[in-house]
């Protein structure tokens, strides 16, 4: 059965983040639905590039998802964090013990919602406004049970490649990883 991916676009999003996600999770057989908080589904990134999100986040059902994942970028994370839908969200999946995951500064919109287990990391300064106990800087991805956390735009390979382990599989994993000359990760 196919995993399926809910990815929140909120306007000032990091696009290098959110495409390499998507992108790297598709080609691991992931499917991954991005929403757009407002009514355009054309959500503009922090460096101005605008993605047309596939759905509205009033068009869909969290029943239908497997994980939820937030790009980082520090506009696009305020509105994560002052969206009650997105902090419902994420909640939701919390109670339902589904995977979640966050990048940059991301693990931001984890840590308001209650959401963020105790090892995390994310973009370096973006912990002193979370907490400094369970913050590890020197990993790109941290894993602390069903929550997936990782540090900024260059770690977002990275950090797909460990969800794709985690959903599909240590092949489909090892097979996006070498297409993708990955070594680095």
């Amino acid at each position: 059965m196919t995993k399926r991916i809910l990815l929140p676009l909120a306007e000032g999003f990091e696009e290098i983040e959110a495409v390499s996600l998507i992108d790297i999770m598709r080609r691991g057989g992931i499917d991954v639905t991005t929403i757009s908080l407002t009514e355009n589904n054309l959500v503009l990134g922090a460096n101005n590039i605008k993605i047309e999100a596939d759905k509205n986040i009033d068009a869909i059902n969290p029943n239908d998802f497997d994980m939820i994942v937030l790009p980082g970028g520090w506009g696009g994370t305020n509105h994560l964090v002052e969206d009650s839908r997105v902090q419902n969200l994420l909640k939701s999946f919390k109670k339902d013990n589904k995977y979640i995951g966050a990048m940059c500064a991301a693990p931001y919109a984890l840590h308001k919602a209650g959401v963020l287990n105790h090892n995390y990391t994310c973009y370096p300064s973006v912990e002193e406004k979370i907490r400094l106990d369970g913050y590890t800087s020197d990993k790109k991805v941290v894993i602390d049970d069903k929550v997936i956390t990782s540090r900024g735009p260059a770690t977002a390979i990275c950090f797909a490649l460990e969800i794709i382990k985690i959903l599909v599989g240590e092949d489909s994993y090892q097979s996006v990883k070498d297409g993708t000359l990955s070594d680095f990760c």
